[in-house]
Parts: C-alpha cells; structure tokens; sequence
C-alpha cells in the first residue's frame, strides 16, 4: 500500500505538467483605441482640459494686471495699501503655483473615472475569450521579443467579442 502511495506521489505531478498550457497575447491598446466609445472619453478630457487651461490664463492675467498696475503706481501709494497690495500680488502668485499640481490631480482623477469602464469591459472580454478558447494564460505584453509559431494573438478574438472590426 505505501509503494502505492509513493508511486502515485511520483507520477501526480508528471500527469499535472503533462496536460496543454494554452498561452495568448492581447494587444489591449490596440482594442482600447478601436473601441467607438474611446473618442467620446478623449473630447470630454479635452474638453476639460480646455476649462482648467482657460481658468490658468484668466489668473494669469489677472495676476499680470495687477502686479504692472502696483509698479506704476507703486510711487503714489501710502505704506498701508502698498503692503495690501503686495500681499494681494503674493497670493495670487501662490494660488497660481498651487492651481497647477490640482488641476493636474483632478485631470488624473477624471481620466481614471472615465477610463474604467472601458478597461472593465475589454477585461471581461478578454476573461470570455480565455474561458471560450481554453487558453491557460492571456497575456498583455508591452514588447514581444519573440513570437513562436504556435503563439496565438487573442486579439481578434476579443475585438470581435466587443463588435470591433
């Protein structure tokens, strides 16, 4: 009985390693930028963009009104309001600096919210694919070095799975 055991122990893992390892690529870039609601996604983000740009410029300019304002008639102020005045140009100053790294923030923020329902969904086309074909492993490589002749590009298969052509 324990020969048995042993011998089974021994040819388990043999009977495991034997059975197909089905490996696939994807391209999820190139699926992402064939999905229709792809173009929607990038004019919102521009869009938006446009809006923190333009509020950018608009304290830019505020900003420069009221700093070549103070210089030219920085000569006929009293004390008092020339220091409110430097205060009031220091502010918008820092407010400009600190306007930059939150709109980017906020950017970032919005473009991950608005990105993953598309991610979602090529996933879950990319999970159907794999348990349809029977594929061990889909992989999503940035750079293939090598492509092996039995190499299978999953590709189509999830386009076709979103209605892409």
């Amino acid at each position: 009985m324990k020969k048995l055991v042993v011998l089974l122990c021994m040819f388990f893992p043999l009977a495991v390693c034997a059975q197909e390892v089905k490996i696939a690529f994807v391209n999820s870039q190139e699926v992402l930028s064939a999905l229709p609601e792809l173009s929607d996604v990038e004019t919102k983000m521009a869009t938006l963009r446009d809006q923190y740009q333009r509020e950018f410029k608009t304290m830019q300019d505020d900003y420069q009104k009221k700093y070549s304002d103070f210089m030219t008639q920085q000569d006929s102020l009293t004390e008092n309001i020339k220091l409110r005045r430097q205060q009031e140009i220091e502010d918008l100053g820092q407010r400009l600096q600190n306007y930059v790294p939150v709109a980017e923030q906020d950017i970032q923020k919005k473009q991950e919210e608005l990105y993953a329902p598309l991610i979602e969904k090529i996933q879950k086309a990319i999970k159907q694919v794999g348990d349809e074909k029977g594929y061990t492993y889909i992989i999503n490589p940035q750079i293939l070095l090598y492509t092996g002749s039995s190499a299978v590009d999953a590709t189509p298969f999830v386009k076709a799975k979103l209605g892409i052509k």
